[in-house]
């Protein structure tokens, strides 16, 4: 298990390498990028992002647990970007292998889905008109619902 807060980017190629080394009964690797995005329809400049250290990574963990728990992975890891980080920017890595595509599929959308609800994060997004803090979306809590 790998858990990063960083200010630093990632390279997807180095994440993805780490998740195939040295682990023989591996038969997948899901990975998921996302990228930061214009939330003012065009107006959007960038976002900043604050964390609780030590708080912040316990919740990571825990989610990965919750994951380990559901599914036979064999490793996760997940880097967020914390910082000042402008529009198509990465800011958050998934990574999980498994012996099998359909347990490393599920635990990375559960890690994701509880990574947009749970994780304490702070997002603010910052346009050419406004500056404000970014709430978690009735959607993501719908997704962490299906679930439970």
């Amino acid at each position: 298990m790998s858990i990063r807060i960083q200010t630093a980017d990632f390279d997807l190629g180095t994440e993805y390498q780490l998740l195939r080394d040295k682990a023989y009964q591996i038969g997948a690797i899901v990975t998921f990028c996302g990228l930061v995005r214009d939330f003012d329809e065009g107006d959007g400049q960038f976002l900043e992002l604050e964390y609780y250290p030590g708080m912040t990574e316990q919740s990571l963990k825990q989610i990965i647990d919750q994951a380990k728990e559901r599914w036979q992975i064999i490793n996760a890891h997940i880097i967020h970007r914390v910082g000042k980080l402008t529009l198509g920017e990465q800011i958050v890595f998934v990574g999980v292998n498994s012996p099998h595509r359909d347990a490393a599929f599920l635990a990375s959308q559960f890690i994701m889905d509880h990574l947009k609800t749970q994780a304490p994060f702070w997002k603010r997004a910052i346009s050419k008109n406004q500056t404000y803090w970014v709430e978690a979306k009735a959607k993501d809590q719908e997704a962490k619902k299906l679930w439970e």
